[in-house]
């Protein structure tokens, strides 16, 4: 069996890469650049814009299962860069649906489109957990994004593409760049203990509540649902527990043997608009034997001993 992954070089892409190779998977990776002496063999650069050139690499790869991943991942970034965020999640993604129909492919291959619960946006306390039959009511560009690519994932899936829909909650992990809440923390401690910054970590509000998974628990559910998933369909992949940010960051200083104070910053507080996000998983475990596997604090120690190596080789 072959899969082709777009983004393979990304955050999540690399995890997937593994999990499908431990299941005896080949697996073929796209990227805006490649370069074989540092990347993988089975690596292919891919714009989206030359239909052609993907018709031709879907027919000469001929994968099983494609996993499209290739976005602009930032909800921040999305505020700034809203046209680039909906040319990279919307614009490619229907012009790589429509190269995968032109393609021999189109009849057999099984397709996963990754949204975001960021598509669920404000949703009211009397609904959470949050399940896929909510309404979506996406409040940034990225959300925005991610809901027109479901409803592309739809609409291909009604033109007989087997397109099945995900909407990962908070996923971390070691490899997760900066602008995500343990790895920023993570790369202050580490900062720290090298002596490159004071121990003090200022924060703002931490009561926030979220939902968070390690990466490969989420990668797991993408290479089963991507098999057993109803094409059209739409399922959460979350762990269906809150999880304070204040815990991620207490947890994080606990395992470094430095004394590392945390002070409150007036200036960085800010109304928490969402107190409580968490999804439901009901939905994938009736579809998939898939559960949480790996503990929160594993995946933390994981993360921060990520960027501990890394700025020791950066410094």
């Amino acid at each position: 069996m072959k899969a082709l992954i777009t983004g393979v070089n990304g955050f999540v892409g690399r995890h997937l890469e593994d999990y499908l190779l431990s299941q005896q998977i080949e697996v073929w990776g796209t990227s805006r650049s490649v370069n074989h002496e540092q990347d993988h063999l089975n690596r292919v650069q891919l714009d989206f814009n030359q239909e052609e050139a993907i018709v031709q690499l879907l027919n000469t790869i001929k994968p099983d299962l494609i996993f499209h991943l290739a976005a602009q991942s930032s909800v921040a970034k999305s505020w700034v860069q809203v046209s680039r965020t909906l040319d990279a999640n919307v614009t490619n993604t229907a012009l790589f649906y429509d190269a995968i129909k032109q393609s021999e492919i189109s009849d057999t291959v099984k397709i996963l489109s990754i949204g975001s619960s960021e598509e669920y946006g404000i949703v009211s306390k009397e609904n959470i957990p949050i399940s896929e039959t909510d309404s979506l009511n996406p409040t940034n560009p990225y959300g925005i994004s991610k809901v027109t690519q479901y409803m592309l994932a739809k609409f291909y899936s009604s033109l007989g593409l087997h397109i099945v829909h995900v909407r990962p909650f908070n996923h971390i992990g070691p490899g997760q760049k900066l602008g995500f809440v343990a790895s920023d923390f993570s790369y202050q401690i580490a900062k720290i203990e090298l002596g490159l910054i004071d121990p003090v970590i200022k924060v703002g509000n931490l009561s926030a509540k979220r939902d968070f998974l390690d990466v490969r628990d989420i990668v797991r559910a993408y290479g089963q649902i991507i098999m057993e998933g109803v094409s059209g369909e739409v399922y959460n992949i979350c762990s269906g527990e809150p999880i304070e940010i204040s815990t991620i960051l207490s947890t994080l200083v606990s395992l470094s043997k430095l004394r590392i104070e945390v002070i409150t910053d007036q200036s960085l507080l800010r109304d928490v608009d969402i107190p409580l996000y968490v999804g439901s998983n009901r939905k994938i475990k009736n579809i998939i034997d898939w559960k949480q596997e790996i503990p929160i604090d594993r995946t933390l120690l994981e993360v921060l001993n990520f960027w501990r190596g890394k700025i020791q080789i950066v410094e």
